[in-house]
């Protein structure tokens, strides 16, 4: 008999003992996120300010809803990196079913938000109320990575509670493995969306590159 598990009560354990998942040690895994990115533009970046004085003025009466965080942070951010138009497609509350091995077991949820080009999924999307530590929404991130049917390539995916931002990659081939960005925060006084989205903006030029060499 299959039995099946809610993704948002998924545990790194649960994936550790189906899968064999693994933080991976390789500081080169995921080294993407450390890579020099293409500075923004003027408006883009008066834009990101305004997102920013609209979370935190919203802040003052917690906690903000997942929807908010989409509206409010989400969403000006898929715009800005292009994931509106074509190639790329949104998808979102979609569902997944991770299968895991001969564990008789299915991880069962519903993802967010998705960014495809063609048949490839190029970011998993985790969203969160703004009082919800992102850190606990990893496993759940990674079981709907891992459910990526294209095993051949890495997913990327992002976890947001509006306030954190925390990107992931993972991979089932040839193991599976996993690794994780450093968190950024617009508690910190920079402005950190800027290189939220230059990561979000990157990640979607390398994916256009690769299909104009396809």
């Amino acid at each position: 008999m299959v039995q099946t598990i809610a993704a948002n009560t998924a545990t790194l354990g649960d994936l550790k003992q189906a899968l064999g998942l693994q933080l991976s040690p390789d500081p080169g895994f995921f080294g993407e996120w450390q890579q020099a990115t293409p500075p923004l533009g003027e408006a883009e970046q008066q834009l990101l300010d305004r997102v920013k004085a609209n979370f935190m003025a919203l802040r003052s009466d917690p906690p903000m809803l997942e929807n908010s965080v989409k509206m409010v942070v989400l969403s000006p951010l898929l715009d800005l990196a292009g994931f509106y138009r074509q190639p790329f497609r949104i998808e979102t509350e979609t569902s997944i079913d991770l299968d895991l091995e001969d564990d008789g077991t299915v991880i069962r949820g519903r993802l967010d938000v998705l960014v495809l080009k063609q048949q490839f999924w190029l970011l998993v999307i985790e969203s969160q109320r703004s009082d919800f530590a992102v850190a606990r929404a990893i496993p759940q991130a990674l079981a709907y990575m891992l459910s990526n049917p294209n095993l051949a390539k890495p997913t990327f995916g992002l976890i947001t509670n509006g306030n954190e931002f925390l990107f992931l990659q993972a991979t089932r081939q040839p193991v599976a493995q996993y690794g994780n960005s450093r968190l950024f925060s617009l508690l910190n006084p920079d402005n950190e969306l800027y290189p939220v989205l230059q990561l979000l903006k990157q990640w979607g030029s390398q994916a256009l590159d690769a299909e104009s060499l396809s």
